[in-house]
């Protein structure tokens, strides 16, 4: 099959089903699976009236809309290759992006204009631009613009007939779908190339594992520009054809959630952790709360955190980054359990998920059916390279066949994160191999669970664990950290006590708890150097901390 033939067969077997519930001009709306696919006629209508054809790169440069699925859907039944883009990349990542795919038209909001024409004195493939809302268009002098309200107008008589664009020659099974560029925590991104049988090979994997029905409604709230959203959240509900409902923004999603209703919510762990300070901060504030959680009746305060959040939450799954223990352990007392997850954008990208069934904390799980997981070369604890072979592994990377050849060998695709299996087969990450840090005695510390072991202070808000080298060194790696503070915490001790610390007095109080907090630790783990900055780490669209911008400064206060 192809995503195509997904959406054909939602629209002809379930057409008045609903397949998007959104919210616009402050009223909740719905479009069915039959209107999506004529939705999706008119934009491969548009695409075909503006040149584009088999192969050829489309972006989608846009925020979470109702109109981003109609466009995936027109793009890639034509045969193109969709490239979703995050907005809010800066101008210099969108310029490589558009430059390295060969981008020849792109969907965006007005307010993106000014920049795409910039970027277009820097890729000569770039065209055209449709624009979907916004106010007035600004001049643009380079590329073509259209206004995607128009160009509708103008292709509709014909997309609505037999022999419409959508209908025509159109991709197979092996035609890829997508460019997906990855995260770049570890450097310049590149397109992890990913077909229609990528996706849905991992689409009917996860629909086995965590039992996806067609009464299901899930809610987004991650960007579809990122694999974990799209395959999840776009695809996944297409597969059963069931709903997907729009969040507005991140802060209203508890609201929309209690008009919703959802079933299942994808997450990752920034927005699980923000909600459930929420959820905490109200216990602390309510004298029966907090004795009700202290005497193991938190399920009784985890009863009405779900009716507030519409009653029907049968299901939490947490991806795109790990997620500290601690957390999943709350949220399970709370009678809400969190499944965690693992996947790479170069897989489609889901590999192990905990079954709803027998949930793991600190494992993500087994492997999904299909996916073969081994661990390369593992050591005395059986710790090594993650490596993955299935149908859902992607082609290679985009125009960059050097970097295809280091990660795919003989059909396996080498992840760079190190792990191990436990007892039950479940798989426990350990860390990325680029991360991983030797000791001059031939040690090697993983930089997250020290990391983890750092987070149990109160002070800290995040912080990173690098190896470094003092000059005269002997070869191998010292361990250091660099912490920010929570500075909501010390604002609360500054109104209790009455005065102001200075950041010399912050940076001794966290140096000194991190330090309490590190002796759990195995001496030769425990950070040499720990330098404390004031302003939080730049990070990837999942939160994940970009650490190939950072290094301990060997001059600062040890």
């Amino acid at each position: 099959m192809t995503i195509r033939d997904c959406l054909n067969r939602a629209a002809e077997e379930h057409p008045e089903r609903i397949a998007l519930r959104f919210k616009q001009l402050g009223h909740w709306k719905t479009t069915t699976y039959k209107t999506l696919r004529e939705r999706a006629w008119h934009v491969s209508q548009m695409l075909a009236q503006l040149g584009v054809g088999a192969g050829d790169r489309v972006a989608l440069c846009l925020e979470n809309a109702p109109e981003w699925f109609e466009i995936y859907y027109g793009i890639v039944a034509l045969g193109a290759i969709a490239v979703p883009v995050d907005a809010k990349l800066r101008e210099q990542e969108l310029a490589h992006i558009f430059h390295d795919a060969g981008v020849s038209i792109v969907f965006c909001a007005v307010n993106k204009l000014p920049v795409i024409d910039d970027i277009s004195t820097r890729t000569s493939s770039l065209k055209s631009a449709v624009v979907l809302r916004g106010g007035a268009s600004p001049e643009i002098e380079r590329i073509s613009c259209f206004a995607y309200k128009t160009l509708w107008e103008t292709v509709s008589s014909a997309a609505m007939q037999p022999g419409r664009a959508f209908d025509c020659d159109g991709p197979s099974a092996s035609s890829p779908a997508s460019l997906i560029y990855t995260s770049g925590t570890t450097g310049r991104q590149k397109g992890a190339v990913l077909t229609h049988g990528n996706f849905l090979a991992n689409v009917s994997s996860i629909v086995q594992a965590i039992h996806v029905r067609s009464t299901d409604n899930f809610m987004l709230a991650l960007p579809l520009h990122h694999a974990f959203a799209f395959t999840c959240n776009l695809l996944v509900p297409l597969y059963v054809c069931c709903e997907v409902s729009i969040v507005e923004n991140l802060r209203s999603i508890k609201a929309n959630m209690a008009d919703c209703s959802p079933t299942v919510l994808l997450t990752v762990p920034l927005l699980l952790e923000k909600m459930l300070a929420r959820v905490m901060d109200g216990v602390q504030e309510n004298f029966a709360g907090r004795w009700m959680f202290r005497l193991g009746l938190a399920k009784v305060i985890g009863y009405k955190v779900s009716a507030g959040m519409g009653g029907a939450l049968r299901l939490v799954v947490s991806g795109g980054a790990p997620i500290r223990p601690v957390t999943l352990q709350t949220w399970t007392k709370l009678g809400i359990p969190v499944l965690e997850g693992y996947g790479i954008t170069e897989t489609a990208p889901v590999l192990c998920v905990n079954p709803p069934e027998a949930p793991r904390i600190g494992a993500v799980g087994p492997p999904l059916s299909g996916i073969e997981i081994r661990i390369h070369e593992p050591n005395a604890d059986g710790v090594g390279e993650i490596v993955v072979r299935g149908d859902n592994v992607m082609q290679g990377y985009y125009n960059h066949a050097e970097e295809t050849a280091q990660v795919l060998i003989d059909g396996w695709y080498y992840t760079g994160d190190l792990g191990r299996f436990d007892d039950a087969g479940y798989l426990v990450i350990k860390g990325r191999k680029k991360s991983l840090i030797v000791n001059r005695e031939g040690k090697n510390i993983y930089p997250e669970e020290v990391e983890q072991q750092a987070m149990q202070s109160r002070y800290v808000l995040e912080c990173l664990v690098l190896g470094y080298c003092d000059s005269g060194d002997d070869p191998g790696e010292r361990v250091g950290m660099i912490v920010v503070p929570d500075q909501q915490v010390f604002d609360e001790l500054e109104n209790a006590e009455g005065r102001c610390f200075s950041e010399a007095e912050i940076e001794k109080i966290v140096r000194d708890d991190v330090r309490a907090q590190m002796a759990h630790l195995s001496d030769y783990k425990r950070p040499r150097r720990i330098e404390v900055r004031f302003e939080e780490f730049e990070k990837t669209a999942t939160q994940k901390i970009k650490r190939y911008l950072y290094a301990v400064n060997t001059a600062s206060e040890p």
